[in-house]
C-alpha cells in the first residue's frame, strides 16, 4: 500500500495577489505622470521603461505586424511618454532601452499609417545540422567540476559568461540580473561554508530588486526564475567557452550576509545563488537524467 500523506503542500512561492490588486497596479503603472517619472531614480525608471513598452506595445506591434493589421495611433503614447522623460532626465540615447523603445515607437508609427512592418533584418541565422550539434555538445557535456586548476581565467571569459547570463529570458523583460565576481585569491576565506572546494571565481548572481516595481504583481517564482535562467545560460557559457563551472547554494543567512557587508551591497540587492568557474581539472561521470518517458505526465 503506498504512503498516505497527512498534510496537504502549500507552496508558497506560487502565491498570487487577488485579481482586482493586480488590476490596480497595472491600471496605476499605466496612469504614472511624467513628472512621477522624473523624480523617480534612473534604475527604476527605466525598468519600467521596458516593461511598459514591453506590455502596452512591443506584444500588440508583433501581433498586428505579423497579422498585417495597423495599429492604432494611440498605441504608442505611453512609450512616447517614456522617452520625453528620458530626454528630461538627460539619459544616453547610446543606452539599450532608449534604442529599443525608439525602434518600437517608429515601427508602431509605419503600422498606424497602413506601412507593412519589415523584420526581415532582425531574423535570426539558420539552424545547420552543425550548430544544432554544436549547441546539444554543449548541452549534454556540461558537467559539475568542482576541482580547477591553478590557471587565471582572463576577464574576456568571465564578461563572455556574464553577458550570455543578461541574454537568458526575463519576465517583462524588467532585466533585475546584477553580478558581484569574486577572485578567491583576492579574497580567501570569504566563501567558506561552501559544501565543495570553490572554484578560482565566484560569480554571484542577485537582482536588483528595484526593478520589479516596474511590475510588483509578479509571483515570487517568476522573480527566482529570472535569476535561475540567468544561472543556466552562466553554466552552459562557461562549458562553451572551455571552463568549467559549477552552480552552489549559499548554505545561510550568515553567508550572504558576510558578502553583502563585505561588498556594501545595499538592501534592495537580493542575492540568490552563485557559480564557480575557472579550468577544470576533473572529468566526473555524466549524471545519467531519468527518460522523456518517465517525465513527461501526460500529453493531450
Amino acid at each position: 500500500m503506498s504512503e498516505q500523506h497527512t498534510h496537504e503542500f502549500h507552496d508558497t512561492c506560487l502565491d498570487y495577489q487577488p485579481l482586482e490588486q493586480i488590476m490596480a497596479i497595472y491600471q496605476r503603472n499605466s496612469a504614472l505622470t511624467e513628472d512621477e517619472l522624473f523624480e523617480m531614480d534612473d534604475t527604476e525608471f527605466r525598468a519600467r521603461m521596458r516593461e511598459r513598452s514591453h506590455h502596452t506595445l512591443e506584444i500588440q506591434l508583433y501581433a498586428n505586424g505579423y497579422r498585417g493589421k495597423t495599429l492604432s495611433d494611440k498605441q504608442a503614447d505611453i512609450a512616447k511618454k517614456f522617452l520625453r522623460v528620458w530626454d528630461r532626465k538627460g539619459l544616453s540615447h547610446d543606452l539599450p532601452e532608449y534604442k529599443y523603445v525608439s525602434f518600437l515607437v517608429e515601427s508602431a508609427d509605419k503600422l498606424s499609417k497602413g506601412e507593412a512592418l519589415d523584420l526581415s533584418a532582425y531574423k535570426p541565422h539558420e539552424i545547420t545540422p552543425q550548430i544544432e550539434e554544436d549547441f546539444f555538445t554543449v548541452l549534454y557535456e556540461r558537467r559539475s567540476v568542482r576541482e580547477f586548476k591553478d590557471k587565471e581565467v582572463p576577464d574576456e571569459l568571465i564578461d563572455k559568461i556574464l553577458k550570455a547570463g543578461l541574454w537568458a529570458a526575463h519576465g517583462c523583460n524588467v532585466q533585475s540580473i546584477r553580478y558581484v565576481v569574486v577572485r578567491d585569491k583576492n579574497e580567501p576565506g570569504l566563501f567558506k561554508g561552501s559544501d565543495v572546494p570553490g572554484g578560482p571565481v565566484h560569480i554571484v548572481i542577485c537582482q536588483d530588486m528595484r526593478c520589479y516595481r516596474a511590475n510588483d504583481f509578479t509571483p515570487n517564482r517568476n522573480r527566482l526564475l529570472d535569476a535561475g535562467a540567468a544561472g543556466q545560460n552562466i553554466v552552459l557559457a562557461a562549458h562553451a567557452v572551455g571552463l568549467e563551472g559549477v552552480w552552489l547554494t549559499f548554505t545561510g543567512e550568515e553567508f550572504c550576509e558576510r558578502l553583502r557587508k563585505r561588498f556594501a551591497l545595499p538592501d534592495y540587492i537580493r542575492l540568490v545563488t552563485y557559480v564557480d568557474v575557472g579550468y577544470g581539472d576533473q572529468t566526473p561521470h555524466p549524471p545519467l537524467r531519468q527518460s522523456v518517458e518517465e517525465a513527461v505526465l501526460g500529453r493531450y
